[in-house]
């Protein structure tokens, strides 16, 4: 009978677990286009970090992450064919952070803030930077308080901050920690 109990024990929480851990420390999920190419490819399979943002929940403070980051958020603002928020998760680098001026012009990004008055080029400081061809649609965008300014890797294939605007930050599910699939092409971020 105490083995009944425990193996029914077993199955109820072992579900409340799993939906625990989803909810709040990690989840899995899958790229859907080619946005993010070279880094990632379409079907690869990735481990989504949660915690930060379940914490910035708890502490009541917005979850801003850092700049080179590659986060997952909720698409907001842009409608489907039926008029509604699609809800879609996307996938893309957070390029500039809050009250930072960001600018696409000729090709390229340039940041301006308070330690960079005269700005800087993420993409040519930044380790991601080796796999970014040209950044066309220009670009000149103050960020919001509580908001990021995104975009992809694959410039030239993406739909990011350079035509949605900012994303705020309540709408981020995470940071991007690993790819497990392919498992030939395993990394972690």
């Amino acid at each position: 009978m105490s083995s009944v109990i425990s193996t029914v024990a077993v199955l109820l929480i072992a579900p409340i677990v799993a939906l625990f851990l989803t909810a709040f420390v990690f989840q899995s999920y899958q790229v859907d286009g080619p946005s993010m190419e070279t880094t990632l490819y379409n079907n690869d399979r990735l481990l989504v970090w949660k915690v930060p943002k379940t914490w910035s929940k708890v502490t009541g403070n917005p979850y801003i992450p850092k700049r080179g980051d590659v986060v997952i958020f909720v698409e907001r603002g842009i409608n489907d064919f039926a008029g509604q928020d699609s809800g879609k998760q996307l996938i893309k680098r957070v390029i500039g952070l809050p009250g930072e001026r960001v600018v696409v012009k000729d090709g390229s990004v340039t940041v301006y803030n308070k330690e960079n008055p005269d700005g800087f080029q993420p993409d040519k400081t930044l380790p991601y930077g080796n796999v970014i061809q040209s950044t066309s649609i220009d670009r000149d965008e103050t960020v919001p308080k509580d908001q990021v300014f995104v975009l992809g890797d694959n410039r030239s294939n993406s739909l990011d901050s350079r035509t949605f605007g900012p994303i705020a930050a309540k709408d981020i599910v995470g940071k991007l920690i690993v790819r497990v699939w392919p498992l030939g092409s395993m990394k972690s971020f």
